[in-house]
């Protein structure tokens, strides 16, 4: 039997979706999860950027809305609630500040079509999906923006969609490699041998190297000398962002074989495609403390600005291409 999407992510309590560019069909994929979950669960949404309203505010380009049920849970802006046509009661006002107002939590008293614009921070997703449990919410989906690779964070969500269409460029081939270069990426590997080498949640400095010894560093002003002089190093951990700018540093500089940069999880691999080649090509790789749960691949065949593709190839290349399912929302 084929899967749904909504299969793929049953076992999960807190979802994601992120989108490879605008109207790559982060709204279609919540819908359909939306009129998938069993009507027995409570649902709850909210968005890191504004979602829901009929006409794009940036690219003028038509979108779905978001229809919900009767005792569903949302949070949105103060703002944005003339424009949800479901009956209102307000179960929580936040000190969440917006350019749209302050974040309220709502419950559904009927059924209807919401607009919702959430925090802007992940920090501020985490106590608003703490609030949602609080009043009762059995599954909780949260709609992204563009590029914040950062909603996929485990502390976040236990499980992510990364939504991918023919917005993204003209070329099938391109669309096809780019988005499974950040599936793949999302996806590195977890060194669980680092949480019994280092106490990560009390490193009081950015940096550790592990080899023999474990040192540990404020910054990288001199990492590139420490690293060719660690010919023993197998790990270097970094609290933070690993960037371009510091990878093609300590490639330019060497690094001892088979070195591993690791941080907490992917969303804080802030690197491109070509960089990548190069570290790889020094026999160096990436590694996580905790790795994303991608579940699931959308793919949005059609172009907000003209044009498509053929929806089958899409899917078939795009699988072919990953190693995890990939979806069609809209069949």
């Amino acid at each position: 039997m084929q899967k749904t999407l909504f299969n793929l992510i049953q076992q999960y309590r807190t979802i994601s979706i992120s989108g490879m560019c605008k109207n790559a069909g982060k709204t279609t994929t919540l819908n359909n999860l939306i009129q998938n979950t069993p009507h027995s669960e409570i649902l709850a949404l909210t968005s890191i950027g504004r979602d829901g309203e009929s006409v794009d505010t940036v690219t003028q380009t038509h979108k779905p809305g978001i229809y919900i049920r009767e005792g569903s849970l949302f949070a949105t802006a103060q703002d944005l609630l003339q424009y949800c046509d479901v009956t209102k009661e307000i179960i929580e006002n936040t000190n969440i500040a917006t350019p749209l107002g302050r974040i309220v939590l709502i419950r559904a008293l009927s059924d209807g079509h919401v607009q919702l614009a959430g925090p802007s921070t992940v920090q501020q997703l985490v106590l608003i999906k703490e609030m949602f449990k609080t009043f009762g919410a059995d599954r909780i989906f949260i709609d992204g923006a563009v590029g914040r690779k950062s909603l996929c964070s485990r502390s976040l969500a236990n499980a992510s969609i990364l939504c991918t269409g023919a917005s993204y460029n003209k070329s099938l081939d391109e669309t096809i490699a780019d988005t499974a270069f950040v599936c793949n990426l999302l996806m590195t590997e977890e060194m669980t041998e680092i949480k019994t080498l280092i106490d990560v949640e009390h490193l009081s400095q950015k940096y550790a190297l592990m080899g023999k010894d474990i040192s540990c560093y404020p910054d990288s002003s001199d990492m590139s000398k420490i690293l060719k002089q660690a010919k023993d190093a197998k790990y270097l951990y970094v609290e933070g962002a690993i960037t371009d700018s510091f990878l093609k540093s300590m490639i330019r500089f060497g690094f001892p074989k088979g070195l591993i940069f690791v941080t907490r999880d992917a969303s804080k691999l802030l690197i491109t495609e070509e960089t990548q080649r190069k570290l790889v090509a020094r026999d160096g790789r990436f590694g996580v403390l905790e790795r994303i749960n991608l579940a699931a691949i959308t793919i949005n065949p059609y172009s907000a600005y003209g044009g498509h593709f053929d929806a089958q190839e899409f899917i078939t290349k795009m699988s072919e291409a990953v190693s995890i399912p990939v979806i069609n929302p809209m069949r």
